[in-house]
């Protein structure tokens, strides 16, 4: 099994538009509307986006998927991501653990982003990063 596909919900649309095909390097589909829009990568995966309004809250902490790990095919392109979030103000931290570099943020929403190198296969994850338990 792989991961198909991830439903985001976000203040602004087009800002999280913009971000996460900034950050990684996804493509927009022509099937959007003024509340939705769906990104995606060569290999298939889906980002859907949708957009809840400004005053809407996220329950960090709460039952349900808290953030998702994204990952990077190579170091460089986890470095571009670095310094990506790192000019959008939106970098928290950068470390590693257990063999994995991830870089932490948030995104427009105010949303965890993580994204991490090497990818899973590539290395073996032997504990749950600290991370898990810090937001």
């Amino acid at each position: 099994m792989t991961l198909g596909a991830v439903v985001l919900y976000v203040c602004d649309l087009q800002e999280s538009v913009t971000f996460y095909r900034a950050l990684l390097g996804l493509q927009e589909s022509d099937w959007g509307t003024t509340t939705a829009a769906l990104l995606f990568n060569p290999e298939g995966f889906q980002l859907y986006l949708r957009s809840v309004g400004i005053q809407a809250a996220h329950a960090l902490g709460a039952v349900g998927t808290q953030f998702v790990v994204w990952a990077a095919p190579s170091s460089t392109a986890l470095k571009r991501c670095e310094e990506w979030l790192k000019e959008q103000k939106a970098h928290i931290h950068t470390g590693t653990a257990d063999g994995i570099t991830w870089v932490e943020g948030r995104d427009p929403s105010h949303l965890p982003v993580m994204v991490t190198y090497p990818r899973s296969g590539q290395a073996v994850h032997h504990q749950i990063l600290a991370r898990i338990y810090a937001w």
